[in-house]
């Protein structure tokens, strides 16, 4: 079936029978009686709920991360990390210096 024809249907159908106008009996009362039993989102602790559960996370990842660099035996190899972060920054400087 085509959807706008469908469609076409379906709205033609709404139009023919409209709701009444008459508002059930009581309507108002049931509603503001529902009103004091809810509570008011309070926005904050939203944020404050969801920011406690990341710095969880964050502090199980560094606790994770920290335990796979004492216990790797292969990471201590005896190189000089300052070195070669120094060497590899350094890197383009010599090779600008080199081609002039």
């Amino acid at each position: 079936m085509n959807v706008t024809e469908l469609e076409r249907k379906l709205i033609a159908a709404a139009r023919a029978n409209t709701p009444p106008d008459r508002v059930p009996y009581a309507f108002e009362k049931r509603i503001m009686a529902l009103l004091p039993g809810m509570t008011p989102t309070d926005d904050v602790a939203l944020w404050v709920r969801g920011l406690w559960q990341a710095a969880a996370s964050c502090v199980a990842i560094a606790v994770l991360c920290g335990a796979w660099v004492f216990l790797n035996p292969g990471s201590n190899s005896g190189d000089d990390l300052s070195q070669n972060l120094e060497t590899t920054l350094l890197a383009s400087v010599d090779q600008g210096d080199q081609a002039q």
